[in-house]
């Protein structure tokens, strides 16, 4: 049994390690190209719409977990950015990565990746949207930020690899302990029980998965392997991925952070989104 484990760690390890570095430099490199001053214009801009593309692009294209999220959006809120568009951003940031997302296309199935992206978006863009209606922004402190600053980034092959090694030291880790624990769950978990209790059509499996994805604190990256590990197991789509977006889109860690920034009020209707989100989201799997 643990012989099965080992290999079904070396084996996982070593896919997501492969991938991890090819993808990891293929997007840095490309980073060069992109127009981060034209999309901050647009995230600026009065044009709502264009904002919330924007507001998407540059999660898609920032590599963040949701701690390393926080000095950016203090640094949107700064510049006067709107609120509806800052909130986009730090909803569909941890989420939407396009490493993670190349390796989940690969690990889970290129069908669950699209319709992942697409409702994140989706979600993202409307919670956004909704918050800024309702008028939340008055619970935004009246904070300043330090540690953190803005770089042009250029096309280089020697810059790409130093952002790769550094992923690398950021987020690699998680992709092992994920392999970790899915090496584990694959070699000492029964199947049977995993399908037995939690590969039901039960709905209600799904809004408990998006609350225990909350305190976990599990990155997008450690989830990866662990969902296909789960699902092999048996384990229903649904819960697994409404565990998988609110483990990734909100933290106890990131939870603190927010305090320094948002009163008591918006801090609770963050979480509060990220779970409705991650809910949803499992309930759209659930139905597919």
């Amino acid at each position: 049994m643990w012989g099965e484990t080992l290999r079904s760690f070396f084996e996982i390890a070593l896919e997501l390690t492969v991938l991890f570095v090819f993808i990891s430099f293929a997007i840095s490199a490309l980073q060069g190209f992109i127009p981060y001053e034209k999309i901050e214009k647009l995230i600026s801009g009065r044009n709502k719409a264009w904002g919330a593309a924007a507001a998407i692009v540059f999660a898609f294209i920032t590599p963040f977990c949701s701690c390393s999220t926080i000095p950016v959006v203090v640094n949107m809120l700064k510049k006067k950015m709107p609120f509806g568009i800052v909130m986009i951003f730090l909803f569909a940031s941890p989420v939407l990565d396009p490493t993670i997302l190349t390796i989940m296309g690969v690990v889970l199935g290129w069908k669950v990746t699209l319709i992942y992206t697409v409702v994140t978006v989706f979600l993202s863009i409307t919670v956004g949207i909704i918050l800024e209606a309702l008028g939340f922004e008055k619970y935004v402190k009246n904070v300043m930020m330090s540690g953190y600053s803005e770089e042009e980034k250029k096309f280089s092959l020697k810059g790409a690899m130093k952002e790769t090694l550094q992923l690398m030291r950021s987020v690699y880790p998680y992709l092992i302990l994920g392999a970790a624990v899915g090496a584990l769950i694959h070699g000492l978990v029964p199947t049977e029980w995993i399908s037995g209790f939690f590969g039901r059509d039960h709905w209600w499996l799904i809004p408990i998965a998006a609350i225990i994805g909350v305190p976990l604190y599990i990155r997008l990256s450690s989830m990866i392997p662990i969902s296909q590990i789960l699902i092999l197991k048996g384990m229903a789509l649904g819960p697994v991925m409404a565990m998988m977006i609110s483990s990734a889109g909100a933290s106890l860690p990131e939870v603190v952070l927010l305090k320094s920034i948002f009163k008591k009020e918006l801090v609770f209707i963050f979480v509060l989104s990220v779970i409705s989100m991650s809910t949803v989201s499992g309930f759209i799997f659930y139905l597919v």
